[in-house]
């Protein structure tokens, strides 16, 4: 019977652990001080929505900004201000919007993040898609300039 000599595999071991730590690390990585900081104002406009207060969810935007909703193909165009008063409006239905795993980027006073998202309405996914959101810092604090979004019924299927 021959013993494998324990020591001949350190350096393959020591690979496998580098490799899967290497794959690990990524996703439990927290958002940096500056990350976080550019996810204020758009978690503070979801937070908005939530409340159906159209002056809320207009708060954190840069006056003049657009957005950009892609529905079947086809983009819908408006401002910051006619999607608070749309969304702002009181209604009976509890709707929230989630982000998950933002991919945040920063240069200097412009930021930009990519983030996979669901729109919950009562609580129950209505649509889900890709949310990428243009901010810019004035006077120290990032506002959302502009946002576009994909939006789609079949999220089990992501």
């Amino acid at each position: 019977m021959k013993v494998m000599n324990i020591f001949r595999l350190q350096p393959l071991f020591f690979v496998a652990g580098t490799i899967a730590i290497g794959l690990l690390v990524p996703s439990m990585r927290a958002a940096t001080p500056d990350e976080q900081a550019v996810l204020v104002p758009i978690n503070a406009m979801f937070d908005g929505m939530a409340k159906r207060d159209a002056a809320a969810i207009k708060a954190p935007t840069l006056p003049g900004g657009t957005m950009v909703l892609m529905r079947d193909g086809k983009p819908a165009q408006m401002t910051f201000e006619a999607f608070a008063d749309r969304v702002g409006k009181p209604g009976k239905t509890k709707i929230e919007e989630r982000i998950h795993d933002p991919l945040v980027r920063i240069d200097n006073d412009l930021a930009m993040v990519w983030a996979p998202f669901d729109f919950l309405v009562d609580g129950k996914v209505d649509h889900c898609g890709t949310d990428l959101f243009n901010l810019v810092r004035t006077d120290g604090k990032w506002l959302i300039a502009s946002v576009a979004d994909t939006g789609r019924k079949d999220c089990g299927a992501k």
